[in-house]
């Protein structure tokens, strides 16, 4: 069945169209996708729909409102919700939307993934939802690998002094906790989601995964990486920079649109509970990026500007967007 939201009230319809309750069952899983590319989107519901747990409903923001994108979604083989956005609510607002829907459907469990994304194997869910039972956990997160060389890790992942670039160096272990990759391909408990409630709209895109990560530590909910359970997504290696000989990395976007969310909201978030004690440590380490390693003045300058923007909370929203 496809519920389409428009300009009238949706309604549920099953494969003759007689409206259906929206209610879903006790232990529901609704995977939510934020898109605005229908070429890369119709490769991950392909990916959905061989899932050996399939998926109890899914529901497509689209920032880019397509009918072509609206005709993937209908004919996807299951219960499924077309969402479009005459406003572009970023990937932050999409995924905020997604879940309040998802949760008004009474779904038990939240799986968010972009749309650039899909999962490395039919068994993903199965994994998570597993995992999530053995080790009693509100959220649980695959390892997020490069979709060009799943030897390696689409992030730079931080344990300890340590930077992890392969899977392999995790070691043995079947579960990380207290680290997750949120957002791609992250599974989410409602009552998790009732604590720590959903993305805030106003990041527009990055820094939500930080905020979330940051309210889940604050809360104390049980969380982290499920090592038996994978997602595929592109390369995010190339935006960290290293510094200090590749003792400390610092995250630098090529693209602007990218570099002016991701330097607005580290500032607002440097301000957040939990948060406050890296500030400094951000002003040392993009410092040293910008003045030493890039000998860039003009380039601290912008980001400087960005980070009071950020910590003044004037969240304003790129010009053009």
């Amino acid at each position: 069945m496809t519920l389409v939201a428009g300009s009238v009230p949706p309604v549920a319809a099953g494969s003759a169209g007689t409206p259906v309750a929206q209610r879903l069952a006790l232990g529901s899983v609704v995977a939510i996708v934020v898109t605005w590319r229908r070429e890369l989107l119709g490769v991950l519901l392909g990916a959905l729909a061989r899932q050996s747990r399939p998926v109890d409903h899914l529901i497509v923001v689209d920032n880019s409102p397509d009918h072509s994108v609206a005709d993937l979604v209908a004919a996807f083989p299951g219960a499924s919700t077309y969402v479009p956005s005459w406003r572009n609510l970023g990937s932050t607002g999409g995924f905020a939307l997604g879940a309040l829907t998802a949760l008004a459907y009474d779904a038990s469990w939240v799986w968010f993934i972009d749309d650039d994304g899909k999962p490395a194997t039919d068994d993903c869910l199965r994994e998570l939802l597993a995992c999530a039972a053995r080790h009693g956990l509100a959220l649980v997160a695959p390892v997020v690998l490069n979709v060009d060389d799943p030897g390696r890790l689409s992030f730079l992942m931080r344990l300890g002094l340590s930077w992890i670039r392969r899977p392999d160096d995790l070691g043995t272990r079947e579960f990380l906790p207290g680290h997750a990759c949120l957002f791609n391909g992250a599974l989410f408990s409602a009552e998790a989601l009732d604590v720590i409630g959903v993305p805030d709209y106003r990041l527009f895109l990055r820094g939500d995964e930080i905020d979330v990560h940051r309210r889940a530590l604050r809360a104390g909910l049980p969380f982290g990486t499920c090592l038996t359970a994978a997602l595929l997504h592109p390369s995010g290696e190339r935006e960290f920079q290293p510094i200090l000989g590749g003792r400390a990395y610092v995250q630098d976007p090529v693209d602007p649109g990218k570099r002016y969310y991701t330097f607005r909201n580290r500032g607002y978030l440097s301000t957040q509970p939990g948060r406050h004690l890296r500030w400094p440590l951000e002003w040392a380490c993009f410092g040293w990026y910008f003045l030493v390693v890039r000998r860039d003045p003009a380039g601290f300058r912008n980001w400087l500007r960005l980070i009071r923007m950020g910590r003044r909370e004037r969240l304003l929203r790129r010009p053009g967007q």
